[in-house]
């Protein structure tokens, strides 16, 4: 199982997150692009620390949105959400091979990711940079998404993702960050649903519901409350239970 984290958020003097005391625990970086959070000089040095300890970076493309984090749906029109997405891959892939590797994946980001579930045109235009900027990276999203079913279908290599952090609907998606259970905060429990998840497979949504969701990769929000203690809980419990935390590619690739 892969454990990755979104980092490389930090704007200037505004610190957000502890990338480096999540690169010592995950095996897998979302790196920001500049576009929803990230300065050049931040995402630079999130990038060297991260060839530092061999984990893997993935480029972390989102809507250009710093004043809302880029969790606020934009309706762009294909062409520029395709344009926006090339401009961020070239950019951290940019920084990443100054640090001595490259970008291995991509991942998209807050409204964007969640919009691409369901929204057919944009999840189109998202397939479309990557597949325009290098059809060998391998994508991360939402398990049964319009996204990953698109990105199939374009020849992509699909990693299906689960949220260590987030509330499910009895649907599979996630709960909107405005609603009560959308975020759990219990290093314990989170730990416990992570090992479920990996070993059977299932969680239980915010009804109650036993859900079947596949994964390939869990990630632990690193804007998270206690984001670095919450990610040792799950690495910690996952070892335990006997499950290889291991990138889905390898630096370097």
């Amino acid at each position: 199982m892969d454990l990755n984290s979104d980092l490389g958020e930090s704007f200037g003097i505004w610190e957000l997150g502890d990338d480096e005391a999540m690169l010592d625990v995950v095996s897998s970086a979302n790196v920001a692009c500049g576009f929803h959070a990230g300065d050049p000089r931040t995402l630079l040095t999130t990038c060297e620390q991260a060839v530092e300890r061999g984990v893997v970076i993935g480029a972390q493309v989102g809507y250009r949105d710093l004043g809302g984090f880029g969790r606020r749906f934009i309706d762009y029109e294909s062409a520029d959400l395709v344009a926006d997405l090339i401009y961020q891959l070239g950019a951290l892939d940019g920084l990443a091979r100054a640090a001595g590797d490259g970008v291995k994946y991509v991942k998209p980001h807050g409204a964007l990711y969640n919009t691409i579930v369901h929204h057919e045109l944009q999840a189109a235009a998202v397939v479309e940079a990557v597949r325009r900027y290098d059809p060998d990276l391998p994508v991360l999203g939402l398990p049964g998404s319009a996204f990953l079913r698109l990105a199939a279908d374009a020849g992509l290599t699909c990693v299906r993702e689960a949220f260590a952090d987030r509330g499910y609907r009895p649907d599979g998606s996630l709960v909107p960050r405005r609603d009560v259970g959308a975020l759990l905060q219990d290093p314990d429990e989170v730990a416990a649903r992570m090992v479920r998840l990996a070993t059977e497979g299932q969680l239980v949504a915010i009804d109650g519901t036993v859900i079947d969701v596949a994964a390939d990769s869990i990630c632990v929000h690193g804007d998270s409350p206690g984001a670095v203690a919450m990610a040792h809980a799950v690495h910690d419990a996952l070892a335990k239970a006997e499950v290889e935390i291991t990138a889905f590619v390898g630096p370097g690739a």
